[in-house]
């Protein structure tokens, strides 16, 4: 029962994680930079801080932080200047693939690389059991599954016309938007790695008489904090680049109310996938810990191409591409059960 609620959890978290480029779309008058950072000073500082503090015992916050070795707290951080690579170009992924195909191809490389490599890093050789073939196995399929998508992106930019691209993806590009796509998942992944090497401050937490169900969200807040430096740094280079300062100023009180709503809805939505990431995986048998991850990726795969649907992203690409497109899809969510076994 408890595996079945762990599922449960993590399918909210999911939808959340699926749904959070949506009210995005809600935003008038900003440049991307500028739209940016604002949602993620909600996603990444307040509410992983917000929920961290509210979680925890009263009080204990601070302990939980202080208490936890300097090393654990660090390479946290460090993980999460590297995710906000991944973070930084998975907006960019959304930006000119859409959110179904952006978030098919950047999860499921994020979902074989961010279970593939902990177990490596650890000194586990994969091919010495049947469980690091079957991780392998996994990551093999997975590419399969980019790649049909990948090809499904391709028929769609021949069977649509400019108008219904643009309708679609107002900036659709199918040649930047994979190779960014690629490089989200590939850096998205250290999100993991660093919730692996964040471990140290759950147990702090859990020590001090932290729910299990929220032990993980103490070590959400590090990784976060290092992706919004990375991505800090980036949009306000663009601002300054590209005049784009003045965003923040130059749109009416009533828009920037607009914005500054969207983004907080966006950013919350977002940050739900790993909160609920924490509960369900408290919930899994020891032995499918390690899974939580690939679980989550294909679930926010599934969603996202449920929205992807409701959008109309793939309106007008034709039968044989939306096929292939299925197809693509359901080889890659197979490919973390194939993880799983």
């Amino acid at each position: 029962m408890d595996s079945v609620l762990s599922i449960i959890l993590m399918a909210i978290g999911s939808i959340c994680a699926a749904s959070f480029y949506v009210p995005i779309k809600k935003i008038k008058g900003w440049s991307w930079e500028t739209y940016w950072i604002v949602q993620g000073v909600f996603s990444w500082i307040i509410v992983p801080l917000l929920f961290a503090w509210l979680t925890v015992p009263s009080g204990t916050l601070g302990s939980i932080i202080s208490q936890a070795p300097a090393s654990s707290k660090w390479m946290a951080v460090f993980y999460g200047v590297l995710w906000g690579v991944g973070g930084l170009t998975f907006g960019l992924t959304m930006r000119y693939l859409g959110v179904a195909l952006g978030q098919s191809i950047a999860l499921g490389l994020c979902a074989a690389i961010g279970t593939l490599v902990p177990p490596v890093v650890a000194g586990q050789n994969l091919f010495a059991d049947r469980a690091g073939i079957l991780m392998v196995i996994g990551v093999a399929v997975a590419i399969a599954g980019i790649a049909i998508i990948g090809y499904a992106g391709s028929l769609k930019t021949k069977n649509m016309s400019e108008t219904d691209k643009k309708k679609a993806v107002a900036e659709f590009a199918l040649k930047k938007g994979i190779l960014i796509a690629i490089l989200s998942g590939v850096m998205s992944a250290c999100f993991n790695f660093g919730l692996t090497a964040g471990k140290p401050i759950q147990e702090s937490a859990l020590n001090l008489g932290t729910n299990p169900l929220f032990a993980k969200n103490p070590v959400i807040l590090f990784v976060t904090l290092g992706g919004f430096v990375t991505n800090l740094i980036y949009c306000v280079y663009l601002n300054i680049k590209n005049g784009t300062g003045k965003d923040y100023l130059s749109v009416s009180s009533s828009v920037l109310m607009n914005n500054i709503l969207f983004s907080a809805i966006g950013g919350t939505l977002w940050y739900m996938q790993f909160f609920f990431m924490g509960m369900g995986e408290s919930k899994l048998p020891v032995a499918m810990v390690a899974f939580a991850w690939s679980i989550l990726m294909a679930m926010n795969i599934t969603f996202s191409n449920i929205w992807g649907i409701i959008l109309k992203e793939w309106k007008g690409a034709g039968r044989k591409t939306i096929a292939v497109l299925v197809v693509g899809i359901v080889i890659l969510v197979l490919s973390t059960f194939v993880i799983k076994l």
